[in-house]
């Protein structure tokens, strides 16, 4: 019998702190996204904007998964695949894109910190679902009233501009909408299969779905580059993508996943600095106020037990997915 390894407590506490690092390079980069999204539509459309990046960023994944020996899910789980990539890429992802036209990406950040609400409203209807509870609502009412205060001066402004500004807001909400069916369908299917493949094969489908949507636009005759829109999709492929999702799983793969979760808390709040220092995106007591108001929301719904603890966690794996900001 092979003597037993003794266990290095220098070994783990220095994965541990580069588990740390990785976490925080997750709040940073997926904070700052928001804005790339912005900056990038200022001359690339908006279905390709997110086409070429999960794409681009599939490729790369796979060639790197592919070269290091790793094997591509099963052609019988590519159909469920194509439904995460439509629900989470193309609807989740594709919705803050289009909403960004005209929605600051700050502003853009705070209502996406919603979408818990809707996995909640959604889980509860569905068979064997958790109820809603009374701290539940009351948490739902708390970050919608924090949505509403941090809307309700656009929406009422009338002309165009408030109505693409509304216009906007809806594609946001459609946004939480469809990733939170995707995180349902995802957690109930769950499958054993290496998380960066399946995840690699699901932004590749909803990539392409977005070429299709693009090229039924006519996007690719309006697509044009200036640096600043090039490095900004660059940034959304390198960092956004890639770099932000390898920490993201090493960092879920080595810390608590409650801690991990709590970089929901810091993006939008690290959007609206972003977006307030480099882009002039309007910043006062009503934004802080909202996005105030939209966090307590999430801390009170998230308090009302283990099951939620578990749907609002935001997982890895091919029924466990993070938000792919």
């Amino acid at each position: 019998m092979a003597p037993e390894t003794a266990p290095n407590p220098e070994g783990s506490r220095q994965i541990r702190r580069r588990a740390y690092i990785a976490w925080l390079a997750v709040c940073v980069i997926w904070g700052t996204t928001y804005l790339a999204i912005r900056i990038a539509l200022e001359t690339i459309p908006p279905a390709l904007v997110g086409g070429l990046r999960y794409v681009v960023a599939a490729a790369v994944l796979g060639a790197i998964l592919i070269a290091r020996g790793e094997r591509l899910p099963a052609r019988v789980h590519w159909p469920g695949l194509a439904l995460l990539g439509f629900l989470m890429i193309v609807l989740g992802n594709g919705g803050v894109i289009w909403a960004e036209q005209w929605v600051p990406s700050g502003v853009a950040a705070v209502i996406v910190a919603s979408s818990p609400f809707w996995a909640n409203g959604i889980e509860s209807l569905l068979p064997g679902g958790e109820p809603l509870t009374r701290r539940t609502v009351l948490g739902l009412v708390i970050g919608f009233g924090g949505i509403l205060l941090l809307v309700w001066p656009d929406l009422t402004a009338g002309g165009v501009a408030g109505r693409q500004f509304l216009f906007g807001v809806l594609a946001i909400q459609v946004a939480g909408i469809g990733w939170s069916i995707g995180s349902i369908y995802s957690r109930r299917h769950a499958r054993e299969e290496n998380a960066l493949t399946a995840s690699a094969m699901q932004m590749l489908f909803g990539g392409l779905i977005m070429f299709a949507i693009a090229t039924a636009r006519g996007e690719w005759q309006m697509l044009t580059f200036t640096p600043r829109s090039a490095g900004a999709e660059l940034y959304l492929v390198v960092v956004g993508s890639l770099a932000g999702y390898s920490a993201y799983v090493f960092a879920l793969k080595h810390l608590p996943i409650s801690i991990v979760s709590l970089y929901a808390y810091v993006n939008p709040v690290l959007a609206v600095l972003v977006g307030t220092w480099l882009a002039s995106e309007p910043f006062g007591w009503r934004v802080v106020a909202a996005a105030g108001l939209v966090l307590a929301g999430i801390t009170v719904v998230r308090m009302t037990g283990p099951g939620f603890r578990a749907q609002g966690a935001v997982l890895v794996g091919p029924g466990k997915q993070p938000r792919p900001e």
